[in-house]
């Protein structure tokens, strides 16, 4: 019975020892957790018209939960395993649909991240990996509620029997994608948008053309939506301006490009495919009601059509740019873009220089040299259009040839415009004409 007895003492001190084991190797891993926690090291905001996007910069990927609570509307973060860093708080940016931040241990292992809002959003939420310019991020993009967004509806008025050409401008890049990045620091984002916003300047000015602003301030916007704003304006062109960037710093020139073959191939797949296509478009007629066949062939005829109007855009756009410096290309370039992918807008893509190439970096930089490239653009705008009206819009510009007799005051009143008009439309610096000149007159609201 002793011996008995001595073993079942030994058995209980090994059982305690195995739960003493226990307990450490739970401790350990506890702090282990604690110091591998994921941390949130920064938060970037870009403020859209359509919604608001939330970056955070994280030390690793995280795994988060959402949720909403109101009265005050607030949008809740809780994230396993991480932790704020002490700036988090204090140097977030706040706008758009966020009015604040805060940060709290919810409970043991769980931070809480709380935006506070001025509304009442629809969230998404996604992990991205880590890229050349950034590390781990968690993003966040806040839409508006359905019932907001339709109290913002404007009721259409009744169209007027012509309307304006309408030129979709889309300045490339945007909010946390910078685009590419010269050896001075000159981003892409930033000098195609001073680009495009003189672009937009100057076609407001002209008659019968009105600009839409595909991306109106810095953030970033998705390549098919930049399309879906673009068919919502009515666009009669879609111009997308970008900037180069090659390895080799000697690489010059501008390049205008199309949609490839290959590309539109695969576009129509897509959109033949799709059961939804109320939106899609095939030359203004619907595809919804359609038998597969019949749909194939409108959106083929649709889209050669759209890319041989591009085309030929792309070749006015590039003759112009020849005009003001160095072409990369001597011919119009294609390539499969998204963004060239719509089937009923003509659309081309301008990489107005190579941002990498240390000159032309700098001509990018200058605000003669950016206005130069609008005014080219302008100028490849007007030939086409001016041949190619599409229907139910202003004319845009007519040819007059200067006769005997004629002076620029009477020419001006011959075609109903002002001396001023004409003159600023055909960029003269007197009122001095000669027999052979060739005047642009500049379209009127009837014509």
């Amino acid at each position: 019975m002793a011996r008995i007895h001595k073993n079942q003492k030994g058995i209980g001190a090994t059982s305690y020892v195995k739960r003493l084991l226990t307990g450490l190797f739970v401790w350990l891993a506890a702090i282990s957790a604690v110091q591998a926690a994921t941390e949130f090291k920064g938060m970037r905001l870009w403020a859209a018209p359509d919604h608001t996007r939330v970056v955070f910069d994280t030390s690793g990927p995280v795994s988060h939960e959402l949720f909403s609570l109101p009265n005050p509307d607030r949008l809740v973060i809780d994230v396993q395993a991480a932790a704020a860093a002490e700036t988090l708080q204090t140097a977030a940016a706040v706008g758009g649909l966020v009015k604040g931040v805060r940060t709290a241990i919810n409970k043991p292992g769980v931070l809480r991240i709380v935006l506070d809002l001025k509304q009442t959003v629809k969230p998404r939420s996604f992990n991205l990996s880590p890229n050349d310019r950034y590390g781990h991020r968690l993003v966040v993009d806040l839409y508006e509620s359905d019932s907001q967004a339709a109290l913002k509806k404007v009721v259409a008025t009744k169209p007027a029997v012509l309307r304006d050409l309408v030129i979709a401008i889309d300045a490339g890049h945007g909010g946390d994608d910078p685009g590419a990045v010269g050896r001075h620091g000159t981003r892409e984002k930033d000098v195609v948008m001073s680009i495009a916003r003189r672009l937009a300047k100057l076609i407001e000015a002209e008659p019968g053309m009105r600009p839409v602003m595909v991306r109106e301030g810095d953030y970033y916007i998705g390549l098919r939506k930049r399309i879906d704003k673009a068919r919502k304006h009515g666009a009669d062109l879609f111009i997308s301006i970008h900037a180069d960037g090659f390895r080799d710093r000697r690489a010059s020139g501008s390049s205008v490009y199309v949609l490839s073959r290959r590309g539109a191939s695969s576009e129509m797949a897509r959109v033949l495919a799709a059961k939804e296509n109320a939106a899609d478009l095939a030359g203004g007629v619907s595809l919804d009601d359609k038998d597969e066949l019949l749909r194939e062939v409108l959106l083929d005829l649709s889209q050669t059509a759209t890319l041989e109007a591009s085309f030929e855009m792309a070749e006015n756009m590039l003759g112009e740019l020849k005009r003001i410096g160095k072409t990369h290309k001597q011919s119009v370039q294609q390539a499969g873009f998204l963004v060239l992918k719509s089937p009923d807008i003509p659309s081309i893509l301008v990489e107005t220089a190579f941002i990498t190439n240390p000159s032309e970096e700098k001509r990018l930089r200058s605000q003669k040299h950016q206005q130069k490239l609008a005014r080219a653009m302008l100028r490849g705008i007007r030939d086409y259009f001016g041949t190619h009206r599409p229907p139910g819009t202003h004319g845009l510009t007519r040819q007059y040839v200067v006769k005997s007799g004629d002076t620029l005051s009477h020419i001006a009143l011959r075609h109903q415009v002002s001396l001023n008009t004409l003159r600023g439309f055909n960029d003269l610096k007197s009122d001095t004409v000669r027999v052979g000149d060739k005047l642009r007159i500049p379209p009127t609201r009837g014509s």
